[in-house]
């Protein structure tokens, strides 16, 4: 039975969206995992406004372990930002995160529990394996992390997801980065302490389809890097600059032709109307990225919460009144 004054040596934390069919095997398999290290942990499952069964489900488990805790979203809020939620609740000196579809084995969690014990503040999980994902996903992913490394200014892990093991300190300064337009693993990795990996295979979803389409992950993907660099930024303007020479280019040529030839090249409508709509699109695209900045900044000065919480274990009701 935990209670307000017990220390605490292992939280994890689980966001939830539409497992209802995995919940029992989800709480089971976590449990083990925690207990295998110290019988001081604590679970806490993020319900991020599952439609199916899930909460009902969560609320029935943590009755029966006091050592287990919800929090149920309003809404949606979406997944870094369930994570965040979890954190921020977590009385623990270690915290492990790790999603609810059990496509990361909890069974690791021991393993890197023990680099952590090694002195190491971050631990990841990184995948060598991802089975049951399609051609397209592995690649992109794979792309993604390589363009992402090389436009950030630090060192940031390729091929690691959200499964990670933090420290209390680690998690003490990610709390004070408090952007609404969440990348947990590139703020963790921004802050630079010392970091470690262990490698593991990744199993294939079995029930239900993925929660991240493809259009999440691109906008993950977008998140990460406008968070991280100015780099679009550069593009833009080099683009920008490029288009402009040539455009001179073409300018004088045109002037040369008329002085010497004594004619306008009237047929030539083609490579007028191809060069519009060139300009054009490079235009919408250089503002297309100064407004997803711009988009970055409104929010964050908004400061609207990151989450609202419906419902929650009796402790974490207690935490968010004192907060």
């Amino acid at each position: 039975m935990t209670t307000p004054s017990e220390h605490i040596e292992l939280s994890i934390v689980v966001p939830v969206f539409n497992e209802e069919q995995i919940i029992e095997a989800l709480v089971q398999r976590m449990v083990a995992a925690a207990k295998a290290i110290t019988p001081a942990y604590e679970i806490i499952f993020v319900n991020d406004g599952s439609r199916d069964g899930s909460l009902k489900k969560l609320k029935a488990a943590c009755q029966d372990n006091s050592r287990l805790q919800y929090l149920s979203f309003s809404r949606n809020f979406g997944h870094q930002i369930a994570i965040t939620a979890g954190m921020d609740y977590t009385k623990g000196d270690a915290i492990v995160t790790i999603d609810g579809d059990l496509q990361d084995p909890p069974e690791l969690i021991p393993e890197m529990y023990e680099q952590y014990k090694n002195g190491y503040k971050v631990v990841y999980a990184k995948r060598h394996k991802r089975k049951g994902e399609s051609f397209f996903k592995l690649i992109t992913a794979k792309a993604f992390y390589r363009i992402m490394a090389r436009l950030v200014s630090f060192e940031i892990p390729l091929d690691v997801g959200d499964f990670r093991l933090i420290g209390r300190d680690v998690l003490e300064y990610l709390k004070t980065m408090k952007e609404p337009d969440k990348y947990i693993r590139g703020q963790i990795a921004w802050l630079g302490f010392k970091s470690t990996y262990v490698m593991f295979d990744r199993d294939e979803r079995k029930f239900g389809k993925t929660n991240y389409p493809f259009k999440k992950m691109l906008r993950l993907a977008f998140n990460g890097i406008t968070a991280f660099s100015d780099s679009p930024l550069k593009i833009a303007m080099t683009l920008g600059f490029t288009v402009c020479i040539i455009s001179f280019l073409l300018l004088i040529y045109t002037v040369l032709v008329f002085i010497f030839e004594r004619e306008l090249v009237l047929p030539g409508w083609a490579s007028i109307i191809v060069s519009i709509t060139f300009l054009g699109g490079v235009q919408l695209l250089c503002l297309g990225m100064i407004g997803e900045y711009i988009s970055r900044i409104i929010n964050n000065v908004r400061e609207r919460p990151l989450y609202v919480i419906d419902q929650a274990s009796e402790s974490i009701k207690e935490d968010a009144i004192q907060k």
